[in-house]
């Protein structure tokens, strides 16, 4: 019988989530959806002195923002529960002390100065990259070069020591992954890695493998800067007994810079002028300030979907998904083995198509919250009529103010370039009839309004095409907008005639005899 999908996503609480961290726990998320399995969150924050205040409330409230939910977690329980491996302390041990017993581990007694020194010796050997291995190990102060009664009176008087795995010196590792296929590592290249710090905590390496095989994890899916640590954990996996409970691989690709050139850090974001980070955060250490996608105006159903493509396609033509569509679609093998180029123009794109499908009712809310900010009342339904005009024209909830704030507050400077060569005494003979015979109106919206400006034009042998972008710049102040006639019917023909007397006032000196 095939056992449950069990996924986790386990970040450390050291920082704010990078928008990597992101997309790995949607990865796993979007398995365990399609495969009616399970989702759990673990902290890993086995190394307290890298611990950060708010980092992990930080981390919940990215993953609840992002639509990310949790069966297992420290905040929901779960069977498996401590979800946090500082809470998990105590079991670590005797895991260690089962791997010294089967002589896969052993006792190092080094201190920071030996460990340096013995760093130093291989360097000036040219040996490229120093390492505590399987040749160095033979010269250190470890249970596998001093007596036995030694070892056993440093234990007993408490001398500091950590416990390293033992990592033979000729064999090959192999390991499956589910996106790069067969990954083979000579045992030579890997170092004895540190499994119990001298403080009594377990490097990530023992707690991550110890409590996956706990949790029953089936898939690892994590990012690529931790496939040079897999062919270690498939040793633990096989010296602890596991290896045919232990769970499948998958290293996601890098995120790369927009250039392409090296993989997005936590600071290229703001350097380059876009959010790498999903809420906004303020470090507590330095105050300092990284936007978030949250507060750039970002949706998350359009941030989740883009970041479901950096890496992953469908195979399709489809780019607009629901999360549930992508959990429906998801694969692990259509996910790329190259790094994706981070593209912030395609996130806009999808931040406006999500936009764009709400209804005009719903967007209305963002313009009614601005509007309140600025003391403006607004009845939903003229703010729905503006939001539909407007929707077309924004990428981001809060330039439905921006962009829309004509429609409250009259135009008090007018575009210099637009007025020089559309603003003459034709324009303002139309206009004042216009504004006179707009009174006459008994039915007054859009298509009367267009109906009678159509006609006095006739009667001064002038085009629609002539006029239109001086009467836009007199009722708005702008360029460019949605259709003029509908802008005209929502402000109502007192503002209009208003606004275009202010206009010919204040223009008056571009008209020439």
């Amino acid at each position: 019988m095939e056992r449950e999908v069990r996924v986790r996503f386990a970040p450390s609480p050291t920082g704010p989530l990078h928008i990597g961290g992101v997309r790995t726990a949607l990865y796993n998320f979007l398995l365990a959806r399609k495969t009616g399995g399970k989702m759990i969150l673990r902290i890993e924050d086995t190394d307290q002195n890298r611990f950060v205040p708010g980092a992990e409330d930080y981390i919940r409230e990215s993953l609840e923002w992002c639509g990310i939910e949790l069966d297992e977690s420290p905040w929901h329980g779960g069977p498996y529960a401590p979800y946090r491996q500082s809470e998990r302390k105590p079991m670590y041990m005797q895991y260690a002390m089962q791997l010294i017993e089967s002589g896969h581990a052993y006792y190092a007694f080094d201190t920071a100065e030996e460990l340096d020194e013995m760093r130093e010796r291989l360097k000036a050997a040219k040996v490229a990259t120093p390492q505590y291995n399987a040749i160095t190990r033979m010269t250190m102060k470890n249970s596998l070069t001093l007596p036995e009664d030694e070892v056993k009176k440093r234990l007993e008087s408490g001398d500091p020591y950590v416990i390293r795995l033992k990592v033979p010196r000729k064999e090959e590792v192999r390991l499956k992954d589910l996106i790069r296929g067969w990954v083979m590592v000579h045992s030579s290249a890997i170092d004895d890695k540190v499994l119990m710090k001298s403080d009594g905590m377990p490097t990530y390496h023992l707690a991550n493998i110890v409590d996956d095989h706990l949790m029953q994890i089936t898939h690892v899916i994590r990012g690529e800067e931790w496939l040079p640590s897999a062919p270690l954990h498939v040793l633990l996996y096989r010296y602890l007994g596991w290896e045919d409970t232990m769970p499948e691989f998958a290293h996601l690709p890098l995120l790369l810079k927009p250039d392409g050139n090296g993989k997005l850090s936590k600071r290229d974001g703001d350097k380059l002028g876009f959010p790498v980070f999903p809420l906004r955060w303020v470090d507590p250490f330095s105050n300092e300030v990284s936007s978030g996608y949250r507060e750039s105006g970002y949706i998350p159903e359009a941030f989740i979907n883009f970041l479901a493509f950096l890496g992953w396609n469908p195979g399709t033509q489809q780019e607009i998904f629901s999360m549930e569509e992508l959990a429906n679609e998801f694969t692990i093998e259509r996910i790329g083995k190259s790094g994706t180029r981070f593209d912030i123009q395609k996130a806009r794109w999808f931040n406006e198509q999500y936009l764009r499908a709400k209804p005009d009712a719903e967007l209305a809310g963002y313009l009614l919250k601005a509007l309140e900010e600025h003391n403006i009342s607004c009845s939903p339904e003229k703010a729905e009529k503006i939001a539909g005009l407007m929707k077309e024209r924004v990428s981001f909830p809060q330039e439905f103010w921006r962009e829309a704030a004509y429609f409250f507050v009259a135009p008090t400077e007018y575009s210099e370039k637009v007025a020089s060569k559309k603003w003459n005494s034709q324009a303002v003979a139309v206009f004042t009839d216009f504004r006179n015979e707009l009174s006459t109106l008994s039915n007054f919206n859009a298509d009367t309004v267009k109906d009678l400006l159509t006609s006095i034009l006739e009667r001064h042998g002038m085009k629609l095409g002539m006029v239109m972008q001086a009467l836009r710049l007199a009722v708005t102040g702008a360029e460019a907008g949605p259709d003029l006639m509908q802008i005209i019917e929502v402000i109502g023909r007192e503002e209009t005639a208003n606004r275009i007397d202010a206009a010919i006032s204040a223009l008056g000196h571009y008209v020439t005899a």
